[in-house]
């Protein structure tokens, strides 16, 4: 006797919407009962994203079902969806599509395979989700250097990233974090300015406040240079030092330390892209205006550098770069950087922009550039 199989069975999103207009209810009415986002209501909606345990139930309450009425219908669809098997030329493009399988088994973060199906598991794992098709949960961050209204999504490659951070810091024992031991460290931290070599120490001192810090080089076209996320109660700081520059790495691990002293990226990650820019947003979130503002007056004192520029500008002379950095006590690149930044001019004393990472790769917990981190997921 065959088994009978539906011709066709919908995403249990159809059978959601169904019931919103029933009640006369919106996409954001009903997140806001759900006190869920409405990014995950409209994204089930569309097909995007399976239902969950923890979302089973939350539309059981709300809709006066059962969580199983909608976890049947999420396995039912998923079974459907398997009927017939795929070729795998079909396999090895989908996986593709969805995430950047080359780049990262280039760098070691999957394992080469022939067999299409023991690649797919590595990046199931990789990105903890259960099908291809289902949206990473770090997936929901937003590339903060972006306006609220673009609602512009990671790309593949930054969302690949993301992980990979998470998936060392998840290696690394640290104290409970301590705010106020991180604040009182940030004086510590201004000692380092001075020289290169200096940041050799910054590691270890952001462990002892609890802080994990994690520098993966980018892959290709990411665009990508900081992110704050939380595990549990312990902040993460991730860097791709994709600019190696004295500047650029002091300016971006400031801006990082400021959303963790902020208790920001606690509900989804805050990825930084694009930081060294001027910002030509003019509604940057509240939380990437107050990073930036603490990340800039901790390389150079902002009135000071305003009172500098006015009195030599435009007209800035090496010697007088090097006489106003001497007497702050920093080193001249972070003086470079940001008369750079303030007057758009990046041709200015290059020379001064030393680079830094291979100092910090060597004491840092680090994959690429050279050093090979041996976490497998």
């Amino acid at each position: 006797m065959q088994d009978r199989r539906p011709a066709e069975v919908f995403h249990p999103g159809e059978h959601l919407l169904d019931e919103l207009d029933a009640r006369g209810w919106s996409q954001t009415e009903f997140a806001e009962i759900i006190d869920r986002p409405i990014r995950l209501v409209n994204e089930i909606i569309n097909g995007k994203r399976g239902i969950t345990p923890e979302t089973a139930r939350g539309f059981a309450a709300a809709l006066g079902t059962s969580a199983e009425f909608w976890m049947n219908l999420h396995s039912a669809y998923q079974l459907w969806k398997a009927r017939e098997d795929v070729s795998p030329i079909e396999h090895r493009a989908r996986m593709r599509s969805h995430y950047p399988v080359r780049d990262m088994v280039l760098r070691g973060w999957l394992r080469a395979s022939e067999d299409a199906q023991v690649l797919e598991g590595q990046l199931l794992r990789f990105f903890e989700v259960s099908a291809l098709t289902d949206q990473p949960r770090l997936a929901e961050a937003a590339v903060a250097r972006r306006s609220p209204s673009e609602g512009e999504e990671l790309s593949s490659t930054q969302m690949a990233w993301l992980y990979r951070v998470k998936h060392i810091a998840n290696t690394m024992p640290v104290p409970r974090y301590s705010a106020r031991s991180l604040r009182a460290a940030l004086e510590q931290l201004g000692t380092y300015r001075g020289a290169p070599e200096e940041i050799r120490h910054i590691p270890k001192l952001l462990a002892e406040c609890g802080v994990r810090l994690v520098i993966v080089e980018p892959l290709p076209s990411s665009k990508i240079d900081g992110v704050c996320l939380w595990l549990n109660k312990t902040p993460v700081i991730g860097l791709s030092l994709r600019f190696d520059r004295i500047d650029s790495f002091w300016f971006v691990l400031r801006h990082e330390i400021e959303h963790v002293l902020n208790g920001d990226g606690k509900d989804s990650a805050i990825v930084d892209s694009d930081l060294l820019r001027e910002p030509a947003e003019k509604d940057l979130p509240p939380q990437e205006t107050a990073a930036d503002a603490a990340a800039a007056e901790f390389c150079v004192p902002q009135q000071e550098l305003s009172d500098f520029i006015q009195r030599v500008g435009p007209i800035f002379s090496r010697r007088r770069v090097l006489g106003f950095a001497g007497n702050l006590g920093l080193h001249p690149g972070l003086v470079v950087g940001q008369i750079q930044r303030r007057t758009g001019r990046y041709d200015l004393f290059r020379q001064l922009l030393v680079p830094v990472r291979s100092t910090i790769t060597t004491v840092a917990m680090t994959d690429g550039y050279g050093q090979v981190c041996p976490v497998q997921v």
